[in-house]
Formats: structure tokens, sequence, C-alpha cells
């Protein structure tokens, strides 16, 4: 065997070696431990037959009906959440909401529950007038942004309405059927985490079907 030959056998060797090796240490990625490859890719966070992935806070109605997840006044008519069990810092989140009663409602961020008591910044919806797409603090300064009386007629009450915010770090910003609603620095929301929640607020009468939840890590 010539020395060309030994080279180029050993070079096989040491490549045969190296992917052996890789795939060894492949074996070893405890499960479901999140590569950097993940971040930044939608994922969904309703699978549009049960609610894994949530808990439920109150005794207000929290179902899943024909692919969609219905919010709906019980018989106490008091506050209820669904909140997600992951919680999450900075990220982008869009879904579809349809009031078919009343809309008071909200999608909560950076939030904890205790009962029925949540603290945390609410992303609104409500009923036509009320400020759908603006910021709320639960427990806390109370508003934070409105919405100007110009773009009260971006919400279509009864049909599918489009909701997106981005939460990075002390900055929040809101998108209602593609339109910008708020734009917000706070040095509070820059130092919280938290769960996503969703709202049934008091008084009864409430129905709101969601869909398409999505959300991507930033």
């Amino acid at each position: 065997m010539n020395t060309y030959t030994i080279r180029k056998n050993l070079k096989r060797l040491s490549g045969l070696f190296l992917f052996t090796a890789i795939l060894i240490l492949t074996a070893f990625v405890v499960p479901g431990t999140k590569h950097p490859a993940d971040k930044g890719k939608w994922v969904s966070l309703f699978n549009g037959k049960d609610l894994t992935g949530w808990k439920i806070y109150g005794t207000e109605k929290w179902y899943v009906d024909g692919g969609t997840l219905v919010c709906e006044s019980g018989p106490d008519k008091k506050y209820g959440y669904l909140g997600t069990v992951k919680e999450f810092k900075n990220f982008e989140l869009k879904l579809e909401f349809k009031q078919e009663s009343n809309g008071n409602s909200g999608v909560f961020f950076r939030s904890h529950i205790e009962g029925t008591k949540i603290t945390g910044w609410q992303v609104e919806v409500a009923p036509p007038g009320h400020d759908t797409g603006g910021i709320y603090e639960s427990y806390g300064r109370g508003w934070l942004v409105k919405i100007p009386d110009e773009k009260e007629n971006i919400l279509k009450m009864g049909e599918w309405n489009t909701l997106r915010f981005r939460v990075v770090d002390d900055h929040v910003t809101t998108w209602l059927n593609g339109i910008k609603m708020a734009d917000l620095t706070d040095k509070k929301i820059g130092q919280a985490t938290g769960s996503i929640a969703l709202q049934i607020h008091e008084g009864g009468g409430i129905k709101i079907r969601w869909r398409n939840i999505l959300i991507r890590e930033l």
C-alpha cells in the first residue's frame, strides 16, 4: 500500500469518526431542549381539539367547538381567565377572534394569576367604542394607551378580527386588522415576565370565539 492510499484511507476514517461522534452527541440532547434554530418560529398555542397547554381560572366557561376556542359567561357572571402553562418574555403573538355576544375580553401578557385576580398587562378586546387594541395594566395604573376615536371603526363586531402584538423588553406594539393601534415603551413592563391569558369580563352575557393562536419567541 503506497503513501497516497494510506492518507486517503485515514481521511475516510476521520470523516467516519466525526460523523459517528455527532450522532452520539445528538442522541444525548435532553428532550424538549430548545435549539437556537427554533427561535423565531411560529408555534400554535391552541391545537383546535382541547385545552392542552392552558389552565382555567374561575368558574366561567372555556371549551372547544368546531375547532375554535370559546369563552362564555357562566352563571356566576364573574371574571374568568384561561392562561398558558408556559411563561413568555419577548415574543410576537397573533390570533383571530369573533365577538358573538358583548365581546368584553382581552389578551394578557407577562401576567400572573391567583384565583381570578390577575396582574400584568392586557391588550384590550371589547365592544365597538371601547378601545380594542389598547393597553391596560390590571391592578396597577389602569389605561396606558387608549385608542383614538378615528380608529374605533377598525373593529368588526360579529366578524373575525385579527389581533397581533409584539412585546420586546420594554416595548409593546399592537395591531388590529393590520392597523397599528398602540405603541408603548414602559420600564415596568420591561422588568416583568409571565403567561399569556385570555379574559372573560365580569357581568355576564359574553361569548367570544378564538382561533389560529400563534406565537413566536424573539
